[in-house]
């Protein structure tokens, strides 16, 4: 028997699917790639030096994806709970080794992103030099707003990215503070994988990132881009 004619043991997953802002179109998701250390001052926060040689990433399940405006559970295993947020990248078309200025062209589109992270369980991590699967690959983890369209979005350079905690300001930078530009983690990362529609990347996130606790709730926002809000509720 073919394996495409075998009954399957139990429903495959369902993975998720993003709004795409003015329209009724859903945007799957099937790929969530993420680049570390990609402000210098959060890469001093968290006391390492800043990596200019070549970007570097992690991956989240797409099983972590939750849209904005969620509610979701203070996730098992960590007692320090933190967010990052970030600028996200919707793949359009297929990219594969693209040459460096052209590949800010494979953006679909763009969103407002919060990393959510068992910061301690990273740094444990961290300190034995193991990957950090623990502390960022965990369901909920990765909550992203509507796609805005890159032809609506405009430049990017210019847009400030913030997040509030409960009414306070707790990050706050401009894109052009990205040590590597959406071009360049595109152009790069294309060298290693074949990118196609449904990969979302997630650029790195400001200083300010801090703990929260059940009961916390979250707002973001990128200039042009619609906001992304979370809140914390009760451990599970």
């Amino acid at each position: 028997m073919s394996v495409s004619a075998a009954k399957r043991l139990f429903p495959d997953p369902q993975f998720g699917a993003l709004p795409v802002a003015g329209s009724d179109a859903l945007y799957p998701v099937h790929r969530i790639f993420c680049v570390g250390r990609n402000y210098a001052e959060h890469a001093k926060e968290m006391g390492v030096e800043v990596d200019r040689e070549e970007p570097f990433y992690f991956l989240k399940n797409p099983l972590s994806l939750v849209p904005g405006g969620a509610t979701i559970p203070y996730p098992p295993g960590t007692a320090n709970y933190h967010y990052e947020m970030e600028l996200v990248v919707a793949v359009g078309r297929p990219v594969f080794r693209a040459a460096p200025g052209a590949a800010a062209d494979a953006a679909f589109g763009y969103a407002c992103g919060l990393d959510m992270t068992r910061r301690d369980l990273q740094l444990k991590a961290r300190a034995a030099s193991r990957p950090w699967d623990l502390g960022k690959d965990f369901e909920q983890s990765a909550v992203v707003s509507a796609l805005t369209r890159a032809a609506k979005a405009g430049a990017l350079g210019p847009k400030r990215i913030w997040l509030e905690v409960d009414g306070t300001v707790r990050q706050e930078a401009r894109l052009a503070d990205l040590i590597w530009s959406v071009d360049e983690i595109v152009c790069h990362l294309s060298q290693f994988y074949h990118l196609v529609p449904g990969d979302l990347i997630f650029t790195g996130t400001p200083a300010g990132v801090g703990a929260v606790s059940p009961g916390s709730r979250l707002r973001g926002g990128i200039d042009g881009l619609g906001e992304v809000t979370l809140a914390i509720g009760a451990a599970e």
